[in-house]
Parts: C-alpha cells; sequence; structure tokens
C-alpha cells in the first residue's frame, strides 16, 4: 500500500475490471457493500488473517486490501482532492485522515510546533530558554529530556515542541507524508537578517502549508536591526502584522530570556485561528520522530500520536517495521500507560528500526502486521526491480550490488576489423571486485558495421549495452531504442570507451545534466498577491515558460536569482505552459522582488549519457 494521495477524480467504491478504490477506513458492512459481496464472507477472510471483527467495525485500508485481493479484486487507496499547492503546499495524510473522521468526535489537541531557521541564528539556544523557563517549572532538580519532543504549559494549556534538528530533517518527515508540526516558527537573528539558509527555511515551511511566526531574535545585540529585518521578511513574502501583513514578528532574545512570554502567546493566537483537532477515540496514528536499536532495551522509538489514544500492548506498523508494545514513556521518561493526540512518547516493541518521518498507526494482530509488512516488503522489491528494468551504465554497478545483475553485458559494433578485435580483447580483461563478488565483462556479440535493429533486439532481450567505434545506428535502431529504453554509447577513441566501463563497474559513472534553454519572457508588470507576495505579469518572448522548470531572473545582464517556478498562470488559470507571445503570471521560489523590464529566462536541467 501506498500511503502517498495523488491529486484526480474521487471515485469511491467504482470496481473498474476487478480495480477498487477504498476511502482509508471503513466498516465491515461497507466494504462487503463495495465489493459485492456479503459481510459474512468478508468477517471469514479477516478471521483467517487474524483479525476478529464484526459487521459494525472498523477497519483500516490495507486489511481491506488484503481481503479484497483474496476475493478477487485489486485495490487502491481513495483519492482526496488536494487544494491549489501554491496556496497551501502538501497536505500531510495524517491530515487528511484526521480531516475523515466524524466531525462531531473532533476536539481541539495541543498545537505541535517545531523551530527552523539559519545556522547560528539561536534555534538551539531558543529551545534551551524555552525548555528551561517552562518545562522545568515546578519541577524538582529540573528535567533531564529523553526524547526529541517535549511539552510545556502556558497559561494552563500545552504546547508540544518537536525538537528537530534542522529543516533538512523537518522535510524528510515532510516527504514520507507524515510531517507532524502544526505551526513552525522561524528563527532570524535581528543583526544578521535573512540569510540563504532562511529563505531555504522558509521554502520547507510554506510546503508544508503551516502558519509561520517569525522570532526575531537577538534584540540584545547593539547592532540589531529589526527595521531592516522586517523589511526583508516583507521581500521574501513575510509581511510583518505591525505593517498590515499576516506574519507575526516577536522579538525575543533566547540569551536573556525575554519575549518567551510573548512568544507563547502567538503561539496560542495562532492555534486558536486554526482548526487544530484530533479524535480522542478514532484511529490510532501518527509519526515516527526518531528510532534506535539500544543494546540493553532493543528498538526505542520516540512518536508523535497524532490521532486516537495510544495503548501499552497495541500492536504497530511502520513503513516495514512492526510489534506489540512493550512499554511506553513520557517525554520524562516515565512508564505511562496511553497516549493521547499531540503526545510526545517513546515505545519498545518494535521488530527493526522504522525511518525517522514514517507514518505508523495500530493494527488489529501481530499476524495482520506481518501480513501488511510482507506485502510492502514484496511492493519495495517490485518497485526497485522496476527502477532497474532500463539497463544502463550508470545504474550497473548499483544492479549488481543489489543482484540484479552478475556481469555487464556488452554488444559491441566497431567500423573495421582492426580496431573491434584490440576493443573486445580490452573490454573482456575489466573487471571489478566487490564485497559481492567478481563483477565481469560478457561481450555478447561483436561485428563491423552500423548498429542494426537486430544488434538492439538483442540488446533488448539479454539485458545488454550496445556500444558502438566509429559507427552510427540504423534509422530502425534508433527508433527501436527510443521505444524500449535501450542504452547506446558512441565513441571515437578506445580508452574513452574502456574507461567508461571500468567507471561503471566501480560504480563511478554518472549522468552528465546539461542546462536548456526552453523560452523568455519580459516582466511588464508587478502584481501583489496576498500569501503569495509578489508576481511577475510577463509576456512571453521566446520559446515558452514551463511550469516544471527554473527561472533566472535577469536585469541589466546580471543574474539577480535562480529558482524554480512556483506559479504559473494565464489569466486565472493555473497552466503548465505559456507560449511565446501570450501573457501570464509567473512566480519563482524564493524571490518577490521583480521590477518592469526584468528579463525572466526559463530553462529545464537533461540528464545527457556521459560520452
Amino acid at each position: 500500500m501506498t500511503e502517498e494521495i495523488t491529486e484526480k477524480e474521487e471515485v469511491e467504491g467504482e470496481i473498474v475490471d476487478n480495480q477498487i478504490e477504498l476511502p482509508a477506513f471503513m466498516i465491515v458492512r461497507d466494504l462487503a457493500e463495495m465489493i459485492n459481496s456479503s459481510p459474512i464472507d468478508i468477517i471469514k477472510v479477516l478471521m483467517a488473517n487474524g483479525v476478529m471483527a464484526n459487521i459494525n467495525q472498523q477497519i483500516d485500508f490495507d486489511t481491506a486490501a488484503i481481503v479484497a485481493s483474496e476475493l478477487g479484486f485489486e485495490a487502491s487507496l481513495e483519492v482526496i482532492d488536494q487544494l491549489e499547492s501554491e496556496d497551501v503546499g502538501e497536505i500531510a495524510l495524517w491530515r487528511r485522515l484526521i480531516s475523515a473522521e466524524d466531525k462531531k468526535d473532533l476536539g481541539p489537541r495541543p498545537p505541535v510546533v517545531t523551530i527552523l531557521g539559519h545556522v547560528d541564528h539561536g534555534k538551539t539556544t531558543l529551545l534551551d530558554a524555552i525548555r528551561s523557563a517552562k518545562v522545568a517549572e515546578g519541577e524538582v532538580g529540573g528535567i533531564t529530556q529523553h526524547i526529541s519532543a517535549y511539552q510545556i504549559t502556558h497559561n494552563d494549556r500545552l504546547i508540544t515542541f518537536l525538537d528537530t534538528p534542522g529543516h533538512a530533517a523537518f522535510t524528510a518527515m515532510r516527504s514520507r507524508g507524515a510531517q507532524g508540526a502544526d505551526i513552525v516558527i522561524l528563527v532570524i537573528a535581528a543583526d544578521d537578517g535573512v540569510m540563504p539558509q532562511t529563505k531555504e527555511a522558509l521554502n520547507h515551511a510554506k510546503a508544508a502549508g503551516v502558519p509561520i511566526i517569525v522570532a526575531m531574535n537577538k534584540i540584545d545585540r547593539p547592532n540589531a536591526n529589526p527595521e531592516r529585518l522586517k523589511q526583508q521578511l516583507a521581500e521574501v513574502g513575510l509581511v510583518p502584522d505591525d505593517w498590515d501583513g499576516d506574519t507575526i514578528v516577536v522579538p525575543v532574545s533566547a540569551i536573556e530570556k525575554t519575549g518567551l512570554e510573548d512568544l507563547m502567546e502567538a503561539i496560542l493566537l495562532v492555534s486558536d485561528n486554526t482548526e487544530i483537532l484530533a479524535n480522542p477515540e478514532g484511529q490510532v496514528f501518527g509519526t515516527i520522530i526518531e528510532a534506535e536499536r539500544d543494546r540493553a532495551r532493543g528498538v526505542v522509538a520516540s512518536m508523535l500520536v497524532q490521532n486516537g489514544t495510544l495503548k501499552r500492548g497495541d500492536v504497530l506498523i511502520a513503513g516495514t517495521s512492526y510489534g506489540k508494545i512493550k512499554a511506553m514513556f513520557d517525554y520524562h521518561g516515565n512508564p505511562i500507560e496511553e497516549a493521547g493526540p499531540s503526545s510526545p512518547i517513546s515505545v519498545m516493541g518494535f521488530d527493526n528500526v522504522p525511518e525517522a518521518g514514517e507514518f505508523f498507526r495500530v493494527v488489529e494482530s501481530e499476524k495482520a502486521a506481518r501480513v501488511i509488512v510482507v506485502e510492502r516488503e514484496q511492493k519495495k522489491k517490485d518497485e526497485a526491480a522496476a527502477s532497474f528494468k532500463v539497463i544502463t551504465l550508470e545504474n550497473m554497478f548499483e544492479r549488481f550490488q543489489s543482484g540484479l545483475a552478475r556481469e555487464l553485458r556488452l554488444i559491441v559494433k566497431a567500423d573495421v576489423q582492426g580496431s573491434l578485435e584490440p576493443i573486445v580483447s580490452s573490454l573482456k580483461a575489466i573487471k571489478a571486485n566487490d564485497d559481492a563478488g567478481v563483477i565481469n565483462v560478457q561481450v555478447l556479440h561483436s561485428g563491423t558495421g552500423n548498429i542494426s535493429e537486430s544488434d538492439v533486439m538483442l540488446a533488448n532481450t539479454s539485458q545488454a549495452i550496445v556500444m558502438g567505434f566509429n559507427v552510427s545506428a540504423d534509422t530502425a535502431a534508433s527508433l527501436y531504442a527510443d521505444r524500449e529504453k535501450i542504452d547506446i554509447r558512441f565513441y571515437d577513441i578506445i580508452y574513452r570507451m574502456t574507461e567508461d566501463v571500468e567507471k561503471a563497474l566501480k560504480g563511478m559513472l554518472l549522468p552528465e545534466e546539461k542546462e536548456v534553454t526552453v523560452g523568455k519572457a519580459e516582466v511588464k508588470a508587478v502584481f501583489k498577491v496576498r500569501k503569495a507576495g509578489n508576481i511577475a505579469g510577463s509576456r512571453v518572448t521566446q520559446g515558452e515558460i514551463q511550469r516544471n522548470a527554473f527561472i533566472r531572473v535577469m536585469r541589466a545582464g546580471e543574474v539577480l536569482h535562480e529558482n524554480s517556478v512556483s506559479s504559473l498562470k494565464h489569466e486565472k488559470d493555473n497552466v503548465n505552459e505559456v507560449r511565446k507571445g501570450f501573457e501570464c503570471g509567473i512566480g519563482v521560489k524564493g524571490f518577490d522582488a521583480f521590477q518592469v523590464g526584468d528579463i525572466l529566462e526559463c530553462y529545464i536541467q537533461e540528464t545527457v549519457p556521459v560520452s
């Protein structure tokens, strides 16, 4: 099963050629209706897989997919329409699942906050200041933090902090659809201002689609310049609230521990204006924060519960890891029996170490968990095999390490026999050693003349690479190679051919990236869009502007900024491309200081074989 939810039309329970879309959670009776089966048959299959369920019991997608498979159906996760990404970014799976809960069962939960920002701007110091000022209140001897998350109390309300080491970890969690933060605090030093890493962290926060609060740190420094910082914030799309914007900017000093109360008030204010809800009695799921194997205690995983109430003895599954909870601890390290939404905890009981950012949930039994894990592992193997279907010199070493290849197979063509013989003998002499054994070169076929269609067909059936020396490929051969993705290499120097083969066997051959300019546009006007900053109203003067491309902003012949296209609109419609002669609105990630007359150069990066 994949936890990814893509954007397309939603069709609930519709059967097409034994293909069926199922929701994330459903009751047994509904599943029976969806696949035109008897509830008794459903219950029998569930019992055979170790799940005891009645007709009104709720089951999750993975369990339902197993039942559907045994009854002759291929199930996929129901698709939920996604809001426009340029407004809210990616919507995490757990948010979608909570939104699927019955509204009357949802209630407020503590906000989950993470802190991002440029290196040396005081993220860690600020976290330490908050922890020492808030967590330790009333605690004898202070607190020893056991996991990378903790809770504080402000005005009798809980706030959960995720102590992620930086936006790279934050993004790693988000990339799996399980990012856990409700609010991001962007820490910026008042004496340094917006830096490259600040913009990068801002982009990650925007992509996560969560509210942003700016903590203007180091205001105690004599060279602090709050007004300059606010101007820089406005330039990157974070207009301060005292400038009639939507971004709360809180002056703080982590060293002197000033402004912390105001920062906590800002968090609660944003929380009150945002629906931060969960169902304590609903399905139990959340995010793995980090995990490790302890020599004494086994696998210990730090987790954030995001819905439901997790209890000791529950069976968890996270990716290809599963297990029954043997022990559970709060962020103090104290043993607990259960944990509700927004609770940071650590658990013991996983069979192996789950990945940070992995989505976890509770399943009915260990037997059911094992079935799901086996399916996921098989899917991973199938995906790996599919990814290696195209044989190239670049992926040959990786294929060998994965056990998908034991040798490098070649088909060699040369212009004359005098060149062919030394080439073949040189190639056959090449080999490389690896922990898994010796990689050899096998020349399946060699000959003189141009590369023919039969040469390429042989390469396709035998998973080989075609190499030509001072020759070309016939038209039929080229068309066949393009269609079947067969790797053909052309050389005019023998040692370059042997060098590439040696590099491939050693895993050193990397594809080359080539920049291709696809279009240019001239900025004719600048429009301010709420939450998106300034958009360049432009006219395409050459080629086309593409949505999935990069933009180089040029002014007076100098490059001001380079980044990917964040939005592309023609009139009021989001489009994938705009051609020469048409007008459009262009947004560029990390930049909105457009001026009339700027030239926007659109380009893409193409991967080309090493020649």
